[in-house]
């Protein structure tokens, strides 16, 4: 499969500034991390500073944020466990839907771990329990550290965000939202994306477990925690 061979995708087809960018994928980076109490002090923060975003991205935020709040804390915590932990069609890891957990994911999850590397950080920076294609990881990466780079393994990886939005639709989550709002930051999905969408939804992740040898043995890695 070639999920990382989308190179056109050099730069956003999206209306907002740099700036409105950013904000979408802090947001979203934390609104995708699972529920805490913390997070959920911030609902009235980061319902304002969506004002300043454009409708594409502001309705979906600040709809989800509002269910977010309405709903109980227990109610909130198993609500991400059953969508994102407990179905296959619902990972918030990028490369999982091409690969699963088979040899070659670990040779693509490498394009995240240097692409964090070149900035300067090991991925244990980041998040410690989660490996680098994980979602909310690659939007703090793009909100706080490289907009470039983060922009581009996004935009690398429509076709798997669209997935999971139609997933997530499917299954009337408020997190639809969520994945609305950062698409609304990228290229728009074109016929080759359907195309790989098409197949992805048809396929699903292989189901061979080999282990990602090829991530653990990078000849690059200088030692640090993963």
């Amino acid at each position: 499969m070639k999920l990382l061979t989308l190179g056109r995708r050099t730069g956003t087809g999206s209306a907002l500034s740099e700036r409105q960018q950013r904000l979408v994928w802090r947001i979203a980076a934390l609104l995708l991390d699972y529920p805490t109490a913390e997070t959920a002090d911030l609902v009235d923060q980061l319902t304002a500073a969506t004002t300043e975003l454009p409708e594409s991205a502001r309705v979906p935020l600040t709809e989800f944020l509002r269910q977010f709040n309405e709903t109980d804390p227990m109610r909130r915590a198993s609500n991400y466990v059953e969508t994102f932990d407990m179905q296959r069609r619902s990972s918030l890891h990028l490369t999982y839907y091409a690969y699963g957990d088979t040899r070659k994911r670990g040779m693509a999850l490498l394009r995240f771990k240097h692409a964090y590397r070149q900035a300067g950080l090991e991925v244990g920076d980041l998040e410690n329990s989660e490996l680098p294609d994980y979602l909310p990881m690659v939007l703090e990466f793009a909100a706080t550290v490289d907009q470039v780079q983060g922009e581009r393994l996004l935009a690398e990886h429509v076709p798997v965000l669209e997935l999971l939005r139609l997933s997530l639709q499917d299954n009337e989550s408020y997190y639809t939202g969520l994945l609305a709002a950062v698409l609304a930051t990228l290229p728009p999905v074109n016929s080759a994306d359907r195309r790989r969408i098409a197949q992805l939804a048809a396929e699903g992740p292989p189901d061979e477990d080999v282990g990602l040898d090829p991530f653990a043995m990078d000849p690059m890695s200088s030692g640090g925690t993963i």
